[in-house]
């Protein structure tokens, strides 16, 4: 169904073992932060959805039947925060990697606690009864949207995340999904993906496994 609607999609899935996820060093907090600010002054005279990651997610969301206008893509919601000098706060490493590859790259992307992840992981469309509390801390219901599910449920979307599997000081072990820009090429998804991995684990620490799905490779074991 999903590549039916959208052929070209493509998503990246990285596994994270023996992380930690405790406060980022100051180092790179003061790297970010300064990539917020060039950003920023980058974007004064730009229009947001016409950055080529948000413009074909906003793609997508029609495709599939959303109005972007409504429900935003999480990197354009992060984005438009930091051209109004909203920076993402500082939650954690985890967190706080996750929403900086959101922004530089222009893609949505979700950290999830593996732990509190049951069985199998897929990704599908949204139904109308599909819906989980949010980290909005709204009840979100998920129709038309793609979302991260495992046998409990849905629990991440390119929209917002659940609060269920989200990432802690705790977290040792996650699952990172970059919605990648549809029209990358599997050898750029493949390069971005492997450089994600060693950023985050250069320092967080721990090992990660990877692999891109499309679709003319609907499954990895991971």
């Amino acid at each position: 169904m999903l590549f039916e609607t959208v052929p070209d999609l493509k998503f990246g899935i990285l596994h994270y073992s023996r992380i930690s996820t405790s406060d980022a060093p100051g180092m790179l907090k003061g790297r970010i932060g300064y990539f917020y600010q060039e950003m920023q002054i980058d974007l004064e005279d730009k229009n947001v959805a016409d950055i080529p990651g948000i413009a074909e997610w906003r793609k997508v969301w029609k495709a599939f039947g959303k109005d972007p206008g409504r429900y935003r893509p999480s990197a354009e919601a992060l984005i438009r925060r930091v051209k109004k000098g909203q920076m993402p706060g500082e939650i954690n490493l985890g967190v706080d990697l996750n929403n900086f590859f959101s922004v530089r790259e222009g893609i949505p992307c979700g950290l999830y606690d593996l732990a509190a992840v049951t069985n199998n992981v897929s990704i599908r469309k949204g139904s109308s009864e599909d819906e989980y509390e949010g980290l909005n801390g709204r009840i979100n219901n998920l129709e038309n949207l793609l979302i991260t599910s495992d046998e409990q449920g849905p629990f991440g979307s390119p929209f917002v995340d659940s609060g269920r599997t989200a990432v802690t000081e705790q977290t040792t072990e996650a699952i990172h999904v970059l919605y990648l820009q549809p029209s990358m090429t599997a050898e750029e998804a493949e390069v971005l993906l492997k450089e994600t991995g060693i950023f985050f684990t250069s320092v967080a620490g721990g090992s990660f496994t990877g692999a891109i799905l499309h679709a003319g490779n609907r499954s990895a074991d991971i």
